[in-house]
């Protein structure tokens, strides 16, 4: 990934994924991504569909956008984390995805469904919701979004 791409990931966070039922046809839902430590992660739980379906194959597209006419398409292959670390590894991806949010989460604490959370109130519900990281590995990236469009 360039310096337009990981520019771009890191100012958006609103993203589609799409991932492959078996019969081949695409399923999309709407997701949030943050760059951490240069990796695209997404968060899932061991019951989605869509991590059924990566377990099978994984192969997806991400299709980030801002709220006006930029975007950037990802053609990925698609690493699921669920060891013991996922819990910690969500605190780092909604601290990133939360930096500049207004208003701003005070320290210690993070935003989950509109309320804050301590981090160990936080972790705990990542335990009980069976959370795992999507780790996105871009294999193409293309789009208007600041690099060099159509790539």
């Amino acid at each position: 990934m360039d310096e337009a791409v990981m520019a771009f990931l890191d100012a958006h966070h609103s993203a589609a994924m799409t991932t492959l039922r078996r019969d081949g046809t695409a399923h999309a839902v709407r997701i949030g991504v943050a760059l951490v430590d240069g990796k695209i992660w997404s968060s899932g739980t061991q019951r989605r569909l869509r991590t059924k379906h990566l377990r099978r194959d994984s192969r997806s597209t991400l299709f980030v956008f801002d709220s006006e006419w930029r975007w950037l398409t990802a053609e990925c292959r698609v690493n699921i984390l669920d060891g013991p670390d996922a819990p910690q590894q969500h605190v780092r991806l909604f601290q990133v995805m939360q930096r500049g949010m207004q208003p701003q989460p005070p320290p210690g604490r993070i935003r989950w469904y509109g309320s804050e959370k301590t981090i160990e109130e936080f972790l705990q519900i990542m335990r009980d919701e069976e959370r795992l990281i999507y780790e996105f590995e871009a294999l193409r990236v293309y789009g208007m979004y600041g690099g060099a469009p159509g790539r």
